[in-house]
């Protein structure tokens, strides 16, 4: 007996039998293509963000949460076909199950059409993952997807010196860490916007903040001597003439030391000869009661502590400083109202020759509004009740109001008093959270000093008019403009509005 060249197959298991009758159907079939179409994105996505050399914060909401919605989403279409066959199939309506016969003309251009569209919805979900990612990748998607939550630190990155370096360059690190946290921080944003729990303001990432040597060493060279700057900061008093007051400071920026320059001025504290460490005793670190400085060539370590400090470092986390210590705004920075309409003056866009310009601009941008909309309404009555009279009354408002839109965010509670910026010390205490005399050393024959501000700056000239041109290389003693200057402390009086 010759063997029967097509066997009858074995009998499929009923229940198999059954559940594989009840699939073959459009809907089914659809939704069997919608889940193949997911795993693909989710498939290539990943390789996309798991090869490329920089990671994606947010490539982890697209992976990890819309790829899986879309399976799910599929596999929901396959039930749904699967309980409407049932359906029929128990009320007596199903009576021929889909059969697809290449020899009939129509089954066969249903089954062409249908290859069609999945090979095509295919492609498109490969061409739209792809063009999802570089939108992911993008400023403004960073800036404006959370538009609310996001929106203070996207506008005040439009104006910073880093407007043009992409957000994922300074937020996002390299290797296997940074990679995992970028998509549990992504996944996490996208839970915080869906459920409306965002902490107001946004919260500075002190805790986890990348080092500076990652970040703005990759442009920037520590060792680099910059030498001196010559700026000139110009302000305006808040009386009835808008009285303007310049300080024209040359800034020993210096360097850290190297083969370009001498180790001086102001980035001393970045010395590659020296390791600064300190205590912050605070989250924002703006209170430093311990510092410890190594030399490194010979490895003395001296030690300086605040008076009232008295606790065992040891307790406490050691920071090296770095670059993020004094610039700590160095792209989403907020300007205060005294800052903001000084530089509107300066650049011309409001008018000094209107009277008491200053002081009713300012009184205007600081009331505590409760919503953008708010505070648009009442900053315009409040200008029109102080200018009556004025011609240029619509400029006026429509200028302090975009001041308003540029650093002040009332729904997200951002303004400029809840982020230091440790540049100087004017409003914050900046340099004075360590040099302001009480930080010695326990035998205390060596302190950090708070009088030798020459090192960091001169005051070239001072005042207006005249006086800017009367320039004194070796320095001026700063004059206060109303009273006598005793303390060190600018930021005891100088709040970035009117002072206290």
């Amino acid at each position: 007996m010759q063997p029967d060249e097509n066997p009858t197959p074995p009998p499929r298991p009923r229940l198999l039998q059954y559940w594989i009758s009840l699939s073959e159907n459009w809907i089914s079939l659809t939704g069997a293509v919608f889940a193949a179409g997911s795993v693909f994105a989710f498939l290539l996505l990943f390789s996309i963000d798991l090869f490329l050399p920089r990671s994606n914060p947010y490539m982890g909401i697209l992976v990890y949460v819309v790829a899986p919605l879309c399976f799910f989403a599929g596999l929901s279409l396959i039930l749904a076909g699967l309980w409407v066959q049932r359906s029929k199939k128990i009320s007596g309506q199903l009576h021929v199950r889909l059969h697809i016969d290449l020899s009939r003309p129509r089954d066969r251009k249903l089954l062409i059409g249908f290859v069609l569209c999945a090979l095509v919805f295919l492609l498109a979900t490969a061409f739209g993952s792809y063009q999802t990612y570089q939108s992911t990748e993008s400023v403004q998607f960073c800036g404006t997807a959370c538009h609310v939550p996001m929106k203070p630190e996207y506008t005040a990155y439009l104006y910073s010196p880093h407007a043009r370096v992409a957000c994922v360059d300074c937020h996002v690190g390299t290797g296997a860490g940074p990679y995992v946290q970028s998509k549990l921080n992504g996944v996490h944003q996208l839970y915080d916007v869906a459920t409306g729990n965002i902490p107001r303001p946004i919260e500075t990432p002190v805790k986890n903040l990348r080092p500076a040597r990652d970040t703005c060493e990759q442009c920037h060279w520590p060792e680099k001597f910059i030498g001196n700057i010559d700026r000139t900061y110009y302000h305006y008093l808040s009386d009835d003439a808008n009285t303007p007051f310049a300080v024209r400071l040359l800034l020993k920026v210096g360097g850290g030391g190297g083969a370009s320059g001498p180790q001086s001025g102001i980035h001393w504290h970045m010395n590659v000869a020296n390791k600064v460490e300190y205590i912050a005793t605070d989250t924002q670190r703006q209170v430093i009661p311990w510092v410890r400085v190594t030399e490194i060539a010979t490895g003395k370590v001296t030690v300086f502590r605040d008076k009232k400090f008295h606790d065992d470092p040891a307790k406490y986390t050691v920071r090296t400083m770095d670059c993020m210590d004094c610039h700590t705004r160095p792209a989403h920075r907020f300007l205060s109202p005294n800052e903001a309409v000084d530089e509107a003056i300066t650049v011309g866009q409001l008018d000094r020759s209107v009277p008491k310009l200053k002081f009713n601009v300012v009184t205007a941008l600081i009331v505590p509004y409760q919503t953008t909309d708010e505070a648009m309404q009442k900053i315009a009555s409040s200008l029109r009740a102080s200018y009556p009279n004025l011609a240029g009354v619509d400029g006026l408002v429509a200028e302090t109001q975009q001041l308003y839109r540029d650093n002040f965010f009332p729904e997200m509670k951002t303004d400029w008093r809840v982020h230091p910026d440790n540049i100087g010390h004017k409003i914050w205490p900046g340099c004075f959270r360590c040099h302001d005399g009480s930080h010695k050393t326990d035998d205390g024959k060596k302190t950090i000093p708070a009088d030798n501000c020459n090192e960091c700056h001169v005051i070239l000239a001072q005042g207006s008019g005249e006086q800017l041109k009367q320039l004194n290389a070796d320095g001026n003693d700063f004059f206060h403009i109303d009273s006598t200057y005793l303390d060190f402390s600018c930021a005891s009086c100088h709040t970035g509005a009117f002072p206290k």
